[in-house]
């Protein structure tokens, strides 16, 4: 087993890999969406889904380096590195609050920009899935910065975005059918 620091390191080079992929995934997923595969109900599920496991999970590998950071003395001389780890509640919910706000608004520039006068019907329509995704993404975080995640916790979490999933295709599909 390599010494925290190298641990810590690894892991740091690991999140900047996945983060890179994410980036490709982003971006191939926000150029696959097109009406066929709306239509097409499981893929479009399936896609959804994944796209959403692998948000999570980058943020979880992305907590769980700071958190190996701050145990592991790289901000020694910080005054107040352990406050976030002191208050998980707190910047768990702050994080998922602006992880939600600014999905929503990459979701509404796919309409061909952002569009302030249609913003608070696209924040009306897409509060229920943001609600589930939000509690998703806050207690992926409340947890990790918490130390106490187990695969128990990975699993639920996982579930409450197989049902994020579920609610959105159920929704777009739902205005799909209200617009034409």
């Amino acid at each position: 087993m390599p010494s925290p620091k190298v641990h810590t390191a690894l892991l740091g080079l690991a999140f900047l890999l996945f983060l890179l992929l994410s980036y490709i995934e982003n971006t191939f997923f926000f150029q696959t969406i097109s009406g066929k595969i709306i239509n097409n109900h499981i893929l479009f599920l399936i896609m959804l889904f994944t796209h959403n496991v692998l948000a999570v999970s980058l943020i979880l590998l992305g907590m769980t380096f700071y958190v190996n950071l701050v145990l592991s003395d790289f901000f020694k001389r910080e005054k107040h590195a352990n406050i976030i780890l002191e208050h998980p509640r707190i910047f768990a919910l702050v994080f998922a609050l602006m992880i939600i706000i600014l999905s929503i608004l990459r979701g509404s520039s796919l309409l061909g920009g952002i569009n302030i006068e249609a913003l608070p019907v696209v924040l009306l329509v897409s509060a229920p899935v943001g609600i589930v995704e939000g509690y998703g993404i806050y207690l992926t975080i409340k947890k990790t910065l918490g130390r106490n995640m187990s695969m128990k916790d990975l699993a639920y979490i996982y579930g409450i975005f197989f049902i994020a999933a579920l609610m959105e295709v159920a929704f777009i599909n739902i205005l799909l059918s209200i617009v034409t």
